[in-house]
């Protein structure tokens, strides 16, 4: 248990709405300004909503993986052989990868970019929805924490392209307001953002045998099903309880330990009250005070990818003390009664925070990292 308990992560890097880089991410999660707009990308004449959070210019999502990845490992300070040692655990929508430009099928995408990159002909794929890039994480620190692996590079890729698009918002999915209002009255629904990310997770001992300083250590992770309904989630929110009471069991802490959750709160109504249930079932009379907020209101729900994204969300905010905004509040619903972070940044009280993460088909998981 001691060196699962001490799983590194040294670099990160992320695209988004927001711009390159985990600068702007930062900043603009802080702002709390959301960044969608009108689709430009590809054609939504007849669409209900018309609006994401998109970037301007990208190339083919294999690029930006790639680019990604490579980012990650730079800021990591891996070496050739650093990177020969290295994983890598992909998640991504199944399918190619075709907008904007094109790629490799996904079953080969992971191996493509494992050669381009460097790194080790030791690849994983996943592709379960929303919680993809959590599952990966979690998947990465127990083959770490029992000494399959050493390193772990965790990269998820998500570009807002016409065909998820047309799904979510003929199943009305999207808000028709155009804003994402996590936790909030009057809320309508999500809306998709893009997020490709990149970052490197390895035991304590492999990041000190080169002096690698850490940005943040994995202390727990939890999985948990629902089994409630294809689409909708546990309304009492047991399964993502279960999760989280997973993640503070594997990290040795106690609920109050933690400072701040980033919620996987999408501003759909189901949804947002079931997390809302699931804290309070976890945290109880300390879930009114605990700093909650969404940070899908700003940079939209990058689907596989959105539990990287905001992994390196809660980190960066970790690591600068200010706990980001959750935008698009218009006033409390009484049935998410949070302390939810909606004018300005909170100051991080504690080193610890969770992230969260559900997906389609009752699947769940959770997230605490802290100080490195």
């Amino acid at each position: 248990m001691a060196e699962r308990k001490h799983l590194k992560i040294t670099g990160v890097h992320a695209l988004s709405a927001l711009g390159r880089g985990v600068d702007p991410l930062l900043a603009g999660v802080l702002a709390g300004t959301p960044a969608f707009a009108p689709v430009r990308r590809f054609d939504t004449t007849g669409r209900r909503v018309t609006v994401a959070a998109t970037l301007p210019e990208t190339g083919t999502l294999a690029d930006e993986l790639a680019d990604a990845i490579d980012v990650a490992c730079r800021a990591a300070g891996l070496d050739r052989t650093g990177r020969a040692e290295a994983a890598l655990f992909l998640a991504t929508h199944g399918g190619p990868p075709s907008l904007p430009g094109g790629g490799p099928e996904t079953p080969e995408l992971a191996g493509h970019l494992a050669r381009r990159c460097g790194l080790a002909d030791r690849t994983r794929i996943y592709t379960t929805a929303c919680v993809s890039a959590s599952t990966a994480v979690a998947d990465a620190a127990a083959m770490i924490g029992r000494g399959d692996l050493d390193r772990v590079v965790v990269a998820a890729g998500y570009l807002v392209e016409p065909d998820q698009y047309a799904l979510f918002d003929a199943g009305r999915a999207f808000a028709a307001d155009g804003a994402v209002r996590p936790f909030s009255a009057g809320r309508q629904g999500l809306l998709l953002g893009d997020g490709v990310v990149a970052l490197v997770l390895e035991s304590a001992t492999a990041a000190a045998r080169r002096g690698a300083p850490a940005l943040a250590t994995v202390n727990g992770w939890g999985r948990a099903g629902d089994a409630y309904h294809p689409c909708q989630p546990d309304p009492d929110g047991g399964g993502l309880a279960r999760a989280v009471d997973a993640a503070l069991r594997r990290a040795g802490l106690p609920a109050e330990a933690v400072g701040y959750v980033n919620a996987n709160a999408t501003g759909t109504p189901y949804s947002d009250a079931s997390e809302a249930a699931a804290l309070r079932r976890v945290f109880g009379d300390l879930a009114g005070r605990l700093p909650v907020s969404s940070t899908k209101s700003v940079h939209g729900h990058a689907l596989e990818a959105s539990g990287l994204l905001e992994l390196v969300v809660t980190v960066l905010a970790l690591r600068h003390g200010k706990l980001p905004v959750n935008a698009g509040f218009l006033a409390p619903d009484e049935s998410c009664p949070l302390n939810v972070i909606t004018d300005a940044p909170h100051p991080a009280t504690t080193p610890h925070a969770l992230t969260l993460n559900a997906a389609f088909g009752g699947a769940n998981t959770a997230l605490l990292v802290g100080a490195p």
